[in-house]
């Protein structure tokens, strides 16, 4: 394609831009850039935009999701704070909808879960769904039921690993925690409240190479139970005693150490015995940045797979933003963004239910009045297509031949297709035409990913929910490096490019799809 040719190898903002400035964030790059009217404009974002759209970055506003979002569940806040702002409405599962053409409507289940639309104005039943399916969680620790335990003096939290993490990553990292929270209110009930510890809370120190002298030569191997353990304090009877009163020591009854709940409740602003359930994972503290010479990288935890969700979300709000963006559609424009693929998507919250399916059925029948008949539904979703969207491997320059020779995505050279003979991605011929149909048509960039044979291949929640009633599906993803690690990177080229590209899937694959004919 020629626009690889044009791509710019690093991103091209000015190199006297100060990186520390990105390390706060309440700070937005978007904003940052607002206020420096000097500022170039990447090549990739100048040269394919099509007449009438804006080239403005969201690379800014990806940073401030990264740096709210420490957990799934505040991922899924964060999302439904921004659909409300851009004026969609809330749905409750439990309720009866009431949809109309040209409505934009979302709902959220247990919180880590979401699934946003907007209707066409000439939508008829029958009509398809133009979907994109992400994941809000990433590989962490999360507290065990009980996480209080002491060892050598000092106060311990003992975690369970979730997914398949980098786990030497997390060691001599300045962590905490977050999560949610059952509350006891003042009336008796119970309310769900987010809690987020922003300072450092937790640190897994790593052994001192003089009493580990093979550490670099035979590798770093902690075993995850009795190693991979956060220190929270030193016990009461090694501290000041002004200290004691504060820092109780647990009882047997103590699911958690009273100190770790005194701090949770103090977030929480009530009191520690009203908190009657949590739900926390380990978190990094290290705020979300521009990294490289050229502010050209993004610096961050769960880049995997908030930037996909994130880029999703944009382009469904920002597709749909105008009075006149739904006038002309006559399909329904959809994301999903879903919990636990890391450890397999079988949940209430994650892919393998039949939550996007369910809701699809729901807005069906809810739109289509007396017009439904017991067919409707299947033809909506034989005219239908989804994105599953996650992240890529892109190829690492130490580790080049760990890439088949010919598939090795680059950073800043677009999405990637992925591909997998056994199915381990949903990729079809079919639905890699389509998907480069729609690049072509907006002159973006795209690569294609296969994994070697000799070597083992992840999946994503493609699979999952082609089978689930066979829908069409195509997966792909950003490429990034240090996937799974506490700490990941990718482009800011690549972020910008995959929006342009989602929202390019919703105004123009209706298009495209009419062009085509496979099963006549």
């Amino acid at each position: 394609m020629a626009a690889l040719a044009r791509l710019p190898l690093t991103h091209s903002l000015p190199t006297i831009l100060n990186p520390s400035l990105f390390l706060r964030p309440s700070l937005s790059f978007a904003s940052y850039l607002h206020r420096s009217p000097s500022r170039s404009v990447s090549p990739i974002l100048s040269s394919s935009q099509p007449q009438g759209e804006s080239n403005a970055s969201i690379v800014g506003d990806l940073l401030d999701y990264l740096n709210e979002s420490w957990t799934q569940f505040h991922a899924t806040a964060e999302a439904k704070r921004q659909l409300l702002a851009a004026g969609f409405d809330h749905l409750s599962e439990n309720e009866d909808w009431k949809l109309k053409p040209g409505g934009r409507y979302f709902f959220t289940r247990n919180m880590s879960c979401l699934v946003a639309f907007a209707v066409g104005e000439k939508y008829v039943p029958g009509n398809g769904f133009h979907a994109i399916a992400a994941h809000t969680d990433s590989p962490c620790l999360k507290l065990k039921p009980k996480s209080a335990s002491s060892k050598s003096g000092y106060l311990m939290v003992n975690v369970q690993t979730y997914g398949g993490g980098l786990w030497h990553t997390w060691f001599d990292r300045d962590l905490s925690v977050a999560g949610r929270a059952i509350v006891r209110a003042s009336d008796g009930s119970f309310v769900h409240r987010l809690v987020k510890v922003k300072r450092p809370l937790l640190r897994v120190p790593t052994l001192a190479i003089h009493l580990d002298r093979t550490v670099n030569s035979e590798g770093f191997k902690p075993n995850l139970e009795t190693q991979l353990v956060p220190l929270l304090a030193t016990k009461p009877d090694e501290i000041s005693a002004d200290s004691k009163d504060k820092i109780a020591s647990p009882s047997s009854k103590d699911a958690h150490h009273p100190l770790l709940m005194q701090i949770l409740s103090d977030d929480l602003n009530c009191k520690a015995e009203d908190i009657v359930s949590l739900e926390l994972n380990i978190c990094d503290t290290q705020p979300s940045c521009l990294g490289g010479a050229n502010n050209e990288f993004i610096f961050s935890g769960r880049l995997d797979n908030l930037a996909s969700s994130f880029c999703a979300l944009r382009a469904l709000i920002d597709s749909c933003a105008s009075s006149e963006s739904l006038s002309s559609e006559h399909d329904i424009r959809m994301i999903a963004l879903f919990d636990n693929e890391e450890v397999g998507s079988d949940s209430c919250q994650g892919a393998g239910a039949p939550t996007m399916f369910q809701a699809m059925r729901r807005i069906v029948s809810s739109l289509g009045n007396e017009q439904v008949t017991e067919c409707t539904f299947d033809r909506a979703i034989r005219k239908s297509f989804l994105v599953s969207a996650d992240m890529a491997h892109g190829v690492h320059p130490n580790f080049a031949e760990k890439h088949e020779e010919n598939h090795r995505p680059q950073i800043h050279k677009g999405l990637v297709i992925k591909h997998n003979a056994n199915q381990r991605y949903a990729t079809s011929g079919i639905t890699s035409f389509l998907f480069k149909e729609v690049a072509k048509l907006h002159d973006l960039p795209i690569q294609e990913f296969v994994v070697r044979n000799d070597m083992g291949c992840g999946s994503t929640i493609g699979p999952i929910l082609a089978s689930g009633v066979g829908v069409r599906t195509v997966d792909c993803g950003i490429a990034q490096l240090s996937m799974h690690s506490v700490r990941e990177i990718c482009g800011t080229d690549d972020i910008d490019i995959a929006y342009r590209h989602f929202k390019a899937f919703y105004q123009s694959f209706s298009s495209v799809d009419r062009k085509l004919t496979v099963d006549d």
